[in-house]
C-alpha cells in the first residue's frame, strides 16, 4: 500500500491561495459519526486557517454518505453564492455488496452535481476496508481526508475564479 508510511495531509509541496474571497458548503454525513465528526472538524480548521471567514461557511449534516449527493445539489440550488462544496463522509466494507453501490452512486452524484452547477464539489468521502483505515485517515497516522477536501476546495474555488 502506498500510503502505508504516508501522511496524506502535507501540502508542504504546493500552494494554497487564500480563501477569504469564498463562500463554502460542508455537507457531512451523519452515519460513522467518529469518522465523519473529525473529517468535519479537520475541514473547518483548515478553511479557517486559510482565511475564510466563519460567516462563509455553511455546514449541513446529512443522514449519510448516500444523501451527499443530494445534499449537495440542494445547497447549490439554493445558494448561488456558494463557491464550492466539501462532501465529507465514510463508507466501511460489510459483508455484502451494499459497500459497492454506495461508493458507486456517491461518487458519480457528486461528480455529475458539480458538473450540473460548474462549481466544485469536492468527494471527501473515506471508503475503507476497516474502521481502523477510516481512523488513519480520520485524523490518523495517513492524515485528514477533511483537511484535504478543504485544501483541494479552496484550490478549486480559486482555479473557478480565474477562468
Amino acid at each position: 500500500m502506498s500510503t502505508q508510511l504516508k501522511n496524506l495531509s502535507d501540502f508542504s509541496h504546493t500552494t494554497v491561495p487564500s480563501g477569504e474571497n469564498y463562500k463554502f458548503g460542508i455537507i457531512v454525513a451523519e452515519w460513522n459519526a467518529e469518522i465523519t465528526g473529525a473529517l468535519y472538524n479537520g475541514a473547518l480548521k483548515t478553511l479557517l486557517a486559510n482565511g475564510v471567514a466563519e460567516e462563509n461557511i455553511i455546514s449541513l449534516p446529512v443522514p449519510g454518505s448516500f444523501e451527499l449527493t443530494s445534499g449537495a445539489e440542494i445547497l447549490l440550488s439554493k445558494r448561488s453564492d456558494i463557491d464550492a462544496v466539501i462532501c465529507l463522509g465514510c463508507v466501511i466494507q460489510g459483508d455484502t455488496k451494499h459497500f459497492d453501490f454506495i461508493c458507486d452512486a456517491v461518487a458519480q452524484g457528486i461528480t455529475n452535481v458539480g458538473i450540473k452547477y460548474s462549481k466544485p464539489v469536492i468527494f471527501g468521502v473515506l471508503t475503507t476496508n476497516n474502521l481502523e483505515q477510516a481512523q488513519d485517515r480520520a485524523g490518523g497516522k495517513h492524515g485528514n481526508k477533511g483537511d484535504e477536501a478543504a485544501i483541494t476546495a479552496i484550490k478549486m474555488a480559486d482555479f473557478s475564479a480565474q477562468i
